[in-house]
């Protein structure tokens, strides 16, 4: 069931940068080490909801159903938007200045987790990747499901950790250049942005 061909195909997705790891990333280098691990935990345990219903069939009604994946289609494009103007404010959630920025770490957690429970795709996503690695047998097929889901979830947080932390680390040489920390602003803005029109253009 984990064979290595799951394990390959699963670290390929993770690795890929995306929107999880561009917001782990930005968290990294405007919060710290610390702060991105949160980033990737919330990040991770935003994946549960839609490995849930790719078990339950409820990924296949998001798929039928045009209305039901707009708004949730379109409440992700909004918050992406939200997650780019952020990172231009002064003082938003994604800025990097030169202060070591505070927040709780649930908010930072909270923010990750939503960005992947408003992206309708990956309900879907998870009703195709998983089923070719299911042993055939239906009586196991919920438990074995569960269990790539686990793994899965288990190599988001360990690449997204990575990815923060060693974010976290080049944050020192970042904000010694105020020009730097200007245009990584500008950068995040515009992947946030950009991310946030693809997703505007998904079809079901």
């Amino acid at each position: 069931m984990i064979s290595m061909q799951f394990l390959l195909t699963a670290l390929v997705v993770v690795i890929a940068p995306g929107t999880g790891v561009v917001y782990t990333l930005a968290i990294g280098l405007g919060r710290g080490r610390r702060a991105s691990i949160a980033a990737a935990l919330g990040c991770t345990f935003g994946i549960v909801p839609h490995l849930l219903a790719a078990i339950l069939g409820l990924a296949a009604l998001l798929h039928t159903s045009a209305l039901l994946f707009q708004i949730v289609k379109f409440a992700g494009v909004a918050y992406l938007l939200y997650l780019a103007w952020s990172a231009l404010c002064t003082g938003g959630a994604l800025s990097i200045d030169g202060r070591q920025q505070q927040e709780p770490a649930w908010r930072t957690a909270r923010r990750g987790a939503l960005i992947n429970i408003l992206n309708p795709k990956l309900s879907i996503f998870f009703l195709a990747l998983l089923p070719p690695f299911l042993s055939g047998d239906p009586a196991t097929a919920t438990p074995e499901m569960l269990t790539l889901g686990a793994v899965f979830m288990a190599l988001t947080f360990s690449i997204f950790a990575l990815y923060g932390v060693f974010a976290a680390a080049a944050r020192d040489m970042l904000l010694s250049s105020a020009q730097a920390m200007r245009w990584f602003n500008r950068g995040f803005a515009a992947v946030f942005a950009g991310l946030g029109l693809r997703l505007a253009l998904e079809r079901a």
